[in-house]
């Protein structure tokens, strides 16, 4: 299904989905990793890939020979040969590489004598600052000697309440080295939303921030610390980091890493099995309490090798700057770059203090290769005017990678228009669940509007249809039919891996049910619709909540939105469309009959909502998501505290105006 609508580009005409913006040169396909392992391919099985879409349905078919050969390419060091691939394909319980034994942490470390800095980062407003790769190492062996003095070993579990600073890497880092288990929490999070989080997994030691800076201010956290320490009975040791300078009683930062040097050769990392636990990872917490999804010291190895290098092009030296809390997943993507001996950009603060164009400075100050921006921070830029090419070198810049949300066609024609012409613009969309990209950027191929350009290698995704048939050509269900080694080993604390069933097979046994609204057109390209649970199903047929976005955000006084659509219990449908004005402007009648005659005219007269309402912002998530779901939940009566912890908002004050709405209009077929 090929979009009409349009958007105006200035001395350029306009842009529809699917036209082709850019053609990367031969020289860059060419010296890319995906190409040099291409021709690896072709040697090791004598066969011959004619193109990506060959390659990656070898990747699909034959999952064995594929990770065997990305275990090869990439060198990966094990203590303990494995005896197989994949046993027990099947999902749930599909095995992956039995016998070997080996450690993530010792990945990253075996770069240590690679020229230049491990990290950059940078606060709010401030400069760019490097660590080397020598003090980086140091940092995690004294680090992780000092958690083994302390009985800290395989299993244990290691929690942070921190910022986006150095000290979380190297802790994270230090913590796999002696096989524990990581998770984190941003400092943003009240102590309700981080112990939510955090108390499902009885820790044994917790590295936590004195406070935060934000939009110009301080955050005293040392009161959250506190509760949080209180939550947490099973804690044998508090580290403190000392973010914001403030006076706190214990074992500092500086009295773990500030000790004797710990010699590469005086250091080993625990060797564990390829399905060890790694790390946690929590879902938004939407509903109930957040997810704690446990990932593999294995297949993240393998996962983040092959998507740094194959789909996101990142090389060794390469900065890669993608702005994030620790507690989203895109953190741990930047720990992942540590892997391909590229540097990782960190950013402490605001993204649009003390200008809206902030991120962009860091861009240029850290020379980053790679820049991952949200849509809706894509947005911001055009709202404001930000032309990015006009206000900072960007010399060092090949690659962006907007994420997070559905790219119109008209976010992915910005980049070039704003940031520079030689670029590729890498879109992607995968999720917590599997900590990588499910679909995304491949850098030999053409570059096309509001297209994703193709399925990752080894990602057996297709687009199925209620009946579970592969559709090509019009929306379905995202599945993945065969087992992924980054896949969750199971969620903490379901024992009978009921609720783990429950979360991607309930639908299709046996097929894993992503929860996206997917697309893949005839030649492979593909676009994410919606949230599967979102997805606006008026009269049959299927409308893609991005189709009604791309239209109304186009509109000059709008500054963002949000629509669901509601079941009536006598058939019918109520759809409502909450708008968030842009600076300055009214929703007025005028206003509301553009909006409409441009859904009915550029897609269908089911597009059209049947009512527009304004509101003073609409509700994201700390990752930029728009929070769909829980405003149909509470339109539909749930309580405004069931369908949503603000710990896991952007604002937590932004369900109020919904909230108001459907206290006074509860009738909707009267609305």
């Amino acid at each position: 299904m090929s979009s009409t609508v349009t958007h105006q580009r200035a001395g350029r005409g306009p842009v529809h989905e699917g036209d082709l913006l850019w053609t990367p040169p031969p020289e860059r396909a060419e010296s890319t990793a995906l190409t040099a392992f291409t021709r690896f391919a072709e040697q090791r099985t004598g066969r011959t890939f004619a193109d990506y879409a060959a390659l990656w349905r070898w990747s699909t078919t034959e999952p064995a020979e594929f990770w065997q050969l990305v275990w090869d390419f990439f060198d990966i060091r094990s203590s303990a040969p494995h005896t197989a691939v994949l046993t027990e394909p099947a999902m749930p319980g599909a095995r992956w590489f039995p016998g070997a034994r080996l450690n993530f942490a010792e990945h990253i470390l075996r770069r240590e004598h690679q020229d230049g800095p491990a990290l950059v980062y940078a606060a709010e407003a401030g400069p760019v600052h490097e660590l080397s790769r020598t003090d980086f190492a140091g940092q995690v062996r004294a680090l992780a000697t000092q958690l083994r003095s302390r009985g800290v070993g395989p299993g244990d579990r290691v929690v942070a309440y921190l910022p986006n600073v150095p000290e979380a890497m190297v802790a994270m880092v230090a913590t796999a080295c002696v096989g524990a288990v990581w998770a984190c929490v941003s400092p943003d999070f009240g102590a309700r939303g981080a112990l939510d989080r955090l108390a499902q997994l009885s820790p044994r030691v917790l590295f936590a921030a004195d406070g935060y800076r934000y939009g110009g201010r301080e955050f005293d956290r040392r009161g959250e610390v506190a509760d949080l320490v209180a939550g947490l009975p099973t804690l044998r040791e508090i580290v403190r980091v000392p973010v914001l300078g403030l006076d706190v009683p214990g074992t500092t930062w500086n009295d773990v890493v500030d000790t004797r040097a710990v010699a590469a050769g005086e250091f080993a990392c625990e060797q564990v099995p390829f399905d060890h636990p790694l790390w946690v990872l929590f879902t938004s917490g939407t509903t109930g309490l957040p997810k704690p999804i446990v990932q593999g010291h294995g297949g993240i190895l393998l996962e983040q090798l092959k998507t740094q290098a194959f789909h996101a092009d990142l090389r060794p030296g390469d900065r890669a700057f993608f702005f994030t809390t620790t507690g989203w997943m895109m953190w741990n993507f930047l720990v992942g770059t540590l892997l391909s001996g590229s540097v990782p950009v960190l950013y402490d603060g605001n993204p649009t203090h003390p200008g809206v164009d902030e991120l962009w400075r860091i861009a240029q100050d850290s020379r980053a290769s790679l820049f991952g921006a949200s849509p809706t921070f894509v947005e911001l830029m055009r709202k404001n005017g930000v032309v990015p090419r006009e206000r900072f070198d960007l010399s060092s810049l090949r690659t962006v990678m907007p994420a997070g949300s559905p790219v119109s066609p008209a976010i992915t024609a910005w980049f070039y228009e704003n940031v520079k012409d030689e670029l590729w613009v890498a879109t992607g969309s995968g999720g917590t669940d599997v900590c990588t990209g499910l679909v995304g950027g491949v850098p030999t191929l053409p570059v096309r509007a509001g297209e994703i350009q193709g399925r990752s290698l080894g990602v057996a995704a297709e687009a199925w249809d209620d009946a579970g048939n592969a559709v090509i050509g019009k929306p379905g269900e995202l599945v993945v039919t065969r087992p992924m080694p980054s896949m969750p080993l199971y969620l903490w604390g379901d024992e009978d891996g009921e609720r783990y069933r429950a979360s991607y097979f309930d639908v299709f046994p046996g097929v894993w049910r992503h929860g996206d609204v997917l697309e893949i057109n005839e030649r492979g390209g593909c676009f994410v619709r919606a949230r599967s649970d979102a997805v606006l199903n008026r009269h049959g047929v299927r409308i893609g909540t991005a189709e009604i976005y791309r239209v109304v955000e186009d509109d000059p006084a709008v500054s963002s939105s949000l629509v669901v659509n509601l079941d009536l219990p006598d058939g019918g449908f109520f759809m409502p469309l909450f708008v968030e004005l842009a600076p300055g402007s009214e929703l007025d009648d005028t206003v509301r009959a553009r909006l409409r005659r441009r859904l009915r005219e550029e897609y269908s007269p089911r597009h059209v909502p049947d009512r527009i309402i304004g509101v003073r912002t609409i509700p994201l998530t700390r990752s930029g998501k728009k929070m769909e779901v829980p405003v149909r939940r509470l339109l539909l009566g749930a309580e405004a505290g069931s369908v949503a912890d603000p710990a896991a908002m952007a604002d937590p004050g932004a369900l109020a105006d919904f909230v108001e709405y459907a206290r006074h209009q509860r009738d909707f077929a009267l609305a």
